[in-house]
């Protein structure tokens, strides 16, 4: 891959979020993740990104649209859908993490291998964004612990060819903060610093709409883990069926990026750490809103931060 120049817009030198000792970087309001799928098959952009310089180009745009963090993965979780090998996903991830963080983005990568993780990790990637909680592979905990990265712990029962199977609850709230404390307690014993430690209740993951639009609606306990928080509703199916109605067909994927922001601004309201979106632009603005509503009076061109960098 050739160099790559940062456009305008983008941050010209190291990431701009805080770091804290152990590295969660943080700002002064919910963060914005866009997403970059390095993949043929992911359910709202596969193919589009999937050329190297393409999916380095889009995150460098997603930056300057003001994305604080950019999450980079090179394996499709849609439900349904076949993992990909090891080798091939190292081929698709690797060269763009390290591309981006060349150009100064703070980067997040999204896998379920350790040796990706560990890979993207000597890229520069400075968090790791596993969707299995390190369920799915056992050197994954281990290998986040030695780096001293932060880890984010995400709900999920099983790989997404049968996750959907899988959604059987009698109380989803209730299971879901059971089962991401038994996956904090795996983590932390297995040697991460509970301070580097996102939860994400896994939206769209062995859950049907009802179960996503419930766990939603009960941020502020998922919040009571004590640990920051990730919502990732972004294009989801469950956005797809508020929008239809009653027996209405789900508008595509891609028709749901203003579901998307609203999600953001609840998400930000009720204290999220981050939103994981592909569209940023408008969850950008939304999140600058809620923390606008936070702080009445202190509106302006500088409240919460310019676009295309993190809040000082």
């Amino acid at each position: 891959m050739s160099p790559t120049r940062t456009p305008p817009g983008a941050p010209p030198g190291p990431p701009t979020g805080r770091t804290r000792p152990l590295g969660l970087p943080e700002w002064d309001r919910c963060a914005v993740m866009g997403v970059v799928n390095v993949t043929p098959d992911s359910f709202s952009d596969g193919g589009q990104w999937f050329d190297p310089e393409l999916a380095v180009k889009h995150g460098l745009d997603l930056v300057a649209q003001g994305a604080d963090l950019v999450d980079v993965g090179g394996e499709s979780t849609r439900p349904g859908a076949a993992r990909v090998d090891e080798a091939e996903e190292l081929r698709r991830v690797v060269p763009v993490v390290r591309e981006l963080a060349a150009a100064g983005v703070l980067v997040s990568v999204d896998t379920m291998r350790a040796s990706v993780a560990e890979r993207a990790l000597a890229a520069g990637a400075r968090l790791v964004n596993d969707v299995s909680g390190g369920l799915a592979d056992p050197a994954m905990v281990p290998v986040v612990a030695a780096a001293g990265v932060p880890f984010v712990v995400m709900h999920w029962r099983g790989q997404s060819i049968d996750m959907n199977n899988r959604a059987v609850y009698g109380d989803v709230l209730a299971e879901v903060l059971a089962e991401l404390r038994t996956g904090l307690e795996r983590a932390v014993g297995g040697g991460i610093a509970p301070e580097r430690i996102v939860v994400d209740p896994g939206l769209g993951f062995a859950k049907d709409a009802g179960h996503d639009l419930t766990l939603l609606a009960h941020l502020p306990e998922l919040r009571a883990l004590g640990r920051p928080l990730l919502v990732a509703a972004s294009r989801k199916r469950f956005l797809g069926r508020v929008l239809a109605g009653e027996g209405g067909d789900p508008p595509p994927a891609r028709e749901r990026d203003a579901a998307t922001a609203a999600v953001t601004a609840i998400a930000a309201r009720e204290g999220a750490w981050a939103v994981r979106v592909h569209e940023v632009r408008a969850s950008a603005d939304a999140v600058r809103v809620a923390r606008a509503l936070e702080r009445p009076g202190a509106g302006g061109p500088d409240a919460g931060g310019a676009r295309g960098g993190a809040a000082r």
